[in-house]
């Protein structure tokens, strides 16, 4: 009987989660809804110099925030706690001790500099880099010595010699690795903590896990991964290593080309529908091109659909998710989104109308809040475009629409038309100076929706401020 799917998102605490890690733990979530499994969230923090435990309580809240919820792990236990591997020294001495019994692990004595020289030999000579074997052959007394002498000492996994490790990646097929290129690798370090993908593998063979989804930059780890299991005597997972996320160059994604954490771009606004969709279909390609809900997207994931090309990450794209998902929030979820500073700016009767207004011609918080500022807001600071139209539009324009505005407070159309007439000016010679002296903007939401809600005096302020920029400007001329 096949054992009921469990997936697991393994990250490090070393920093806030970037867009390619996210995209795993999507990947993993998606895979064990979509079989009606069990996610499961681990902390791998047994480097405690590069662990921060706010980095975790962060970690936690930007999952849920997303919408990941996991069934078992950190923060809500489960018969194979702890889920942090700074708590599970005990398990892994207990592994140690069974490898070394069993002729499978030994004691290495070489110092870093010895290794480091050995390295620089080998690659001089056309060869990987491979531990040469050094203490392997080490008798077991002269082994107690050195121990007894205080000695410090790694622990390496022996290998097998001429044997092949053949496994099925879930995205990349067949796999066969020979053990002769692998070399004796250290599973503890000299200090007594666990090396990476020795925790790594016996955490997910002892929490029962069934599916590993992880990038491909740990392809090279698996060989070594079944090595150890194998001899351990414990069921090793089924892998999916993952394109990586590249840039739009083709270069790694990293903060110099302008990656930010899951954090960063929660923090700019982004709506966890749009993330969703977003990283969902990268590197795995869905039928329906709709905002989808967690579970749509569930039930319509196939790991036969994840590609094996490298998955680029184009904030435009992520953009046009944003707005996906902007247009199916309710208006209530609108405001809640928008910055509660910005929100003290709207007046209250006049919410309803500004939502309406600003909506189509928002991504983020911050514009909303800048619209909030403009039309609410006084003294009005024109952007460079804005005062480039203000400055080439002759006086009568505002002049007329200043006489306008007494009849037309509230009506842009009406007022417009009635300038236009007034002037002989239509087109862009005619609403562009409008927009940007009521506004201070070139583009923007409906000025018929905008009037309104600047109000007749703050409107008759700003177009008598046009006027007196085109005076001072002919006077400095």
């Amino acid at each position: 009987m096949s054992r009921a799917i469990k997936t697991r998102f393994a990250p490090s605490p070393s920093g806030d989660i970037h867009p390619g890690n996210v995209r795993t733990a999507l990947f993993s979530a998606l895979l064990a809804a979509q079989q009606q499994g069990v996610f499961l969230l681990r902390i791998e923090d047994s480097d405690a110099q590069r662990s921060d435990p706010d980095v975790i309580t962060r970690l936690l809240a930007d999952l849920r925030w997303l919408g990941l919820d996991w069934q078992e792990g950190e923060g809500i236990g489960g018969r194979a706690a702890p889920y942090r591997q700074s708590q599970r020294a005990a398990i892994y001495q207990q592994q140690f001790a069974a490898l070394q019994a069993a002729g499978a692990a030994y004691p290495c004595f070489c110092s870093s500099e010895r290794l480091a020289q050995l390295r620089t030999a080998q690659r001089a000579a056309g060869q990987p880099p491979r531990y040469d074997g050094c203490c392997a052959a080490l008798d077991a007394a002269t082994v107690a010595a050195r121990l007894a002498a205080g000695e410090p000492a790694a622990l390496r996994f022996r290998v097998p010699t001429g044997e092949q490790v053949s496994f099925v990646d879930g995205v990349r097929g067949m796999q066969q690795v020979a053990t002769d290129t692998l070399g004796d690798f250290i599973i503890r370090r000299a200090d007594g903590s666990p090396a990476f993908f020795f925790a790594n593998a016996v955490d997910d063979a002892l929490m029962e896990i069934t599916d590993v989804v992880r990038g491909e930059d740990h392809l090279s780890n698996t060989a070594r991964q079944l090595l150890l299991l194998a001899a351990l005597d414990l069921t090793p997972p089924r892998y999916y290593h993952l394109p990586l996320l590249v840039a739009t160059d083709g270069a790694k994604l990293s903060k110099r080309h302008g990656s930010r954490s899951l954090r960063e771009l929660r923090s700019a606004g982004y709506l966890p529908q749009a993330l969703l969709n977003y990283l969902a279909r990268l590197g795995h390609t869905f039928e329906s091109d709709r905002l989808c809900s967690f579970a749509q997207l569930a039930a319509a994931f196939d790991t036969a659909r994840i590609g094996r090309a490298p998955a680029k990450f184009d904030d435009e794209q992520l953009r046009y998710w944003q707005r996906q998902a902007l247009e199916q929030l309710d208006e209530a979820s609108l405001w809640a989104w928008i910055d509660v500073a910005d929100q003290a700016l709207v007046p209250p009767h006049q919410q309803h109308p500004f939502i309406h207004a600003i909506r189509a011609n928002t991504l983020f918080p911050a514009q909303a809040g800048e619209w909030a500022r403009r039309l609410f807001t006084d003294p009005l600071i024109p952007s460079d475009h804005a005062r480039a139209a203000l400055l080439a539009a002759p006086p009568s324009l505002f002049s007329a629409a200043l006489t306008a505005l007494d009849q037309h407070p509230t009506d842009f159309r009406a007022l417009a038309a009635a300038v236009k007439v007034a002037t002989g000016l239509g087109g862009k010679k005619l609403f562009l100076p409008l927009r940007a002296a009521l506004t201070g903007e070139s583009d923007g939401p409906e000025m018929a929706q905008l009037l309104p809600l600047l109000g007749v005096e703050r409107a008759r302020e700003r177009l008598q401020d046009a006027l007196a920029a085109l005076a001072c400007a002919v006077e400095t001329h």
